[in-house]
């Protein structure tokens, strides 16, 4: 970016539970110096938000623009030269902010854990963003940061030591943490679309539903997103509920990539359970609660009463939550060559809040700083294909752990 532009960085969203957490991190962290503005639809509570804040956040601007505002869109994006939106679910309000960043020139990140959006977001402004030079970067949190950048780390290291490409690769996921109403919320929306038009349920079904040509994608087979409890190296694993979403990313930035991991990439994900009996109950306890959660969700009585047990838009874990969380994902991957590796992702925090604030904070300081040390594309990317090792440096530096060994 020229640097001329009156913001380097705006949080859009944020009062947002999430927002707030990540105006938070960067008041504590951005470098000295940075132009940072809070955005959000009302003043009143963006004052409030600032006021919680530590210096020099105290001191930020303030943007006000509301996601169906679209005159307000194009001047905040106009504005600044990179913007991190938390205004979800982003089916239903993120399509115009992406529109006003794409037209702008203006970086772009997000936390969409939401497949329609995404592929809707590609297919609608990857075109624009390539001709003004923005990068648009979904899914810059728990969703999908931890998976799309460990492939990249081992297909860095697979591709330094001279063992060919990636073939079967599996992430095995632990992790402790809260649930938020914003969360709940998106589930919601695909679990209503998904009934509403069949189309949008062959997406979520497709493995490579968010490739940038579906058409050139290799016929490999994938790993199922839904697996029935089993072992791996003598631990017992469940279903992972992001998997259907990171694996598409993770597909995502391999197709971009030109296929570099390699066109007999085969990536999946786990829930790790532990070992022994145990182990098996607890699979067989995961796998039912979140074959019991997504189908009550698609169940009209059912659904009643979860939206009255659930968190609302808006509510989040716990502070003693969040610092009590973590993620661990510990990867196996093999090469065409017979090579193996493993890799390690883990962090401190509630994963989807402490963790993805982080997360989101470093990307959005990523696009608005590193310039010329980020890969040389722009239009809808990936985290791995937009940011890649400058982001991994990052991370490192904030606390979360990103190594790759061989086996």
């Amino acid at each position: 970016m020229s640097g001329d532009r009156e913001h380097e960085l705006v949080l859009f969203g944020a009062t947002s539970f999430v927002g707030e957490l990540t105006a938070a991190y960067l008041a504590r962290h951005a470098p000295a110096g940075t132009r940072i503005a809070l955005a959000g639809r009302s003043r009143e509570r963006l004052e409030k938000v600032r006021d919680r804040l530590p210096a020099p956040g105290s001191d930020w601007p303030l943007v006000v623009a509301d996601s169906s505002d679209t005159e307000a869109l194009a001047r905040m994006a106009a504005s600044t030269d990179a913007l991190v939106t938390t205004v979800g679910p982003y089916a239903k309000y993120g399509l115009p902010v992406v529109e006003a960043c794409a037209t702008a020139g203006t970086h772009y990140a997000d936390l969409t854990g939401e497949v329609q959006f995404a592929r809707e977001a590609i297919d609608r402004y990857d075109d624009a963003a390539r001709a003004s030079g923005a990068r648009i970067v979904h899914s810059c949190g728990y969703d999908s940061i931890p998976s799309d950048l460990a492939v990249l780390l081992l297909h860095s290291r697979v591709q330094a030591d001279g063992e060919g490409e990636l073939t079967d690769v599996t992430a095995i996921v632990r992790v402790r943490g809260g649930v938020s109403g914003g969360t709940i919320d998106s589930m919601k929306g695909l679990a209503d679309g998904a009934r509403a038009d069949r189309s949008l349920f062959r997406l979520m079904r497709d493995p490579f539903g968010l490739s940038p040509e579906r058409d050139a994608e290799p016929d490999t087979r994938q790993p199922s997103d839904n697996p029935a409890p089993h072992r791996v190296e003598g631990r017992w694993v469940a279903p992972f509920v992001m998997a259907s979403y990171n694996t598409r990313i993770v597909r995502r930035s391999n197709a971009i990539a030109g296929y570099a991991y390699g066109k007999g990439l085969r990536y999946g994900e786990v829930m790790g359970a532990g070992s022994g009996p145990v182990g098996a109950v607890t699979a067989g306890a995961i796998t039912a609660g979140l074959g019991g959660l997504l189908a009550g969700l698609s169940t009209p009585g059912v659904r009643q009463v979860l939206d009255r047990v659930l968190p609302k838009p808006g509510e989040g874990p716990s502070e003693k939550t969040r610092e009590n969380g973590w993620f661990r994902h510990d990867i196996e991957a093999t090469t065409t060559t017979g090579a193996r590796y493993t890799a390690r992702v883990s962090g401190s925090g509630d994963p989807g809040y402490a963790a993805t604030a982080v997360m989101l904070g470093e990307s959005g300081l990523c696009l608005a700083l590193d310039g010329e040390r980020l890969p040389a594309r722009t239009g809808s990317l990936t985290p791995a294909t937009a940011m890649g090792p400058a982001l991994v440096e990052r991370l490192r530096t904030a606390g979360h752990v990103y190594d790759v060994a061989r086996a």
